[in-house]
């Protein structure tokens, strides 16, 4: 039985980012506490407030922000945090090393009904020469991550993070640790699975409206096997599902607001969940080239997602490839 500190340390893990998923840690857990506990904490439904990107919030991702924002902030090797729930980057300690964006709780839409939710999280190293309460801070490509992860509350808790030396997950056992379960997590390089949001396909470009007709076809089509679908509506439950069994996950570039180049927020969900897919294995795409590519030009910046097993991602790249 390993416990993820002794693995971090085993691993060579510096001392102060051992330090800052630490405390990730103790705010998930604290999260964590609150969902098992749902309508007897009176933390279900919906707030009266709108965040940032226009969406109603609901109680939990309220709390869980304001749970991980107390905690981050109270750490000295942070020097800033960024949320999807925040208008503008948090300045933390100004000699902090660390910058850390996330997403509170991925797929809070499913609280209400008890589906798996999630909190992802990045992380990166302040450039000197910037503060890290600015925007230009954080202007950096996912290629310049520390580490990333996600916890996903479903009928347990899995710690799903990478350091840059692959892939590894760890379940929070009931003495409030989190304990090594799979090491070297690595996802198969085809697949017969994939997940999309169906109702949006009239609004997709003609690229992935083909990709997507090509794959209900099954063994008949040009794709020559048959295809399940899946569709949670939260991501740290598609990519949980792709990193234990394989799969694709879609969220195309679509019409209905086409001055937004996806849906998907770079920094809090596409970024951290591609450094996991590619340690893994995979191969994360906005359908036409990396998405750890891609270059910030704001800290809510959306993007187009492909991600998951190798192959399959490739070939629906082939399906948006230019001539």
């Amino acid at each position: 039985m390993r416990l993820l500190n002794q693995y971090l340390k085993h691993h060579n893990t510096p001392d102060d980012l051992i330090d800052l998923i630490d405390s990730l840690m103790l705010s998930c857990k604290e999260i964590a506490i609150k969902l098992r506990e749902g309508a007897l904490a009176g933390v279900l439904g919906t707030s009266e407030g709108i965040n940032v990107q226009g969406e109603t919030q609901k109680k939990l991702d309220i709390i869980s922000n304001d749970i991980l924002k107390a905690v981050l902030l109270d750490n000295p090797t942070v020097a800033g945090i960024a949320s999807e729930e925040e208008d503008y980057p948090v300045p933390g300690n100004p000699d902090g090393k660390y910058l850390v964006t996330f997403d509170p709780l991925d797929g809070s839409s499913n609280i209400d009904v008890n589906v798996s939710v999630g909190t992802i999280f990045s992380i990166l190293e302040r450039p000197k020469h910037l503060d890290g309460g600015t925007e230009a801070a954080f202007m950096q490509s996912g290629r310049n991550q520390i580490a990333s992860g996600y916890v996903l509350y479903g009928p347990c808790a899995v710690l799903v993070l990478t350091t840059g030396q692959g892939v590894n997950m760890f379940t929070l056992s009931h003495g409030g640790d989190f304990i090594l379960t799979e090491e070297n997590v690595k996802i198969p390089e085809h697949t017969q699975e994939f997940g999309i949001n169906m109702s949006n396909q009239r609004f997709w470009e003609p690229e992935m409206k083909n990709y997507v007709s090509d794959l209900l076809q099954g063994e008949e089509g040009p794709l020559g096997k048959r295809y399940n679908m899946r569709w949670v509506a939260s991501m740290v439950a598609e990519v949980h599902r792709i990193l234990t069994r394989g799969g694709i996950f879609l969220y195309p570039w679509d019409n209905r607001d086409p001055s937004k180049p996806g849906k998907l927020r770079l920094m809090y969900e596409g970024n951290p969940m591609s450094y996991l897919i590619e340690q893994a294995g995979g191969l994360s795409t906005t359908c036409y080239g990396h998405i750890m590519d891609v270059q910030p030009e704001k800290i809510h910046q959306r993007v187009s997602v492909g991600l998951g097993s190798k192959a399959e991602v490739e070939t629906m790249m082939q399906y948006h490839a230019k001539d």
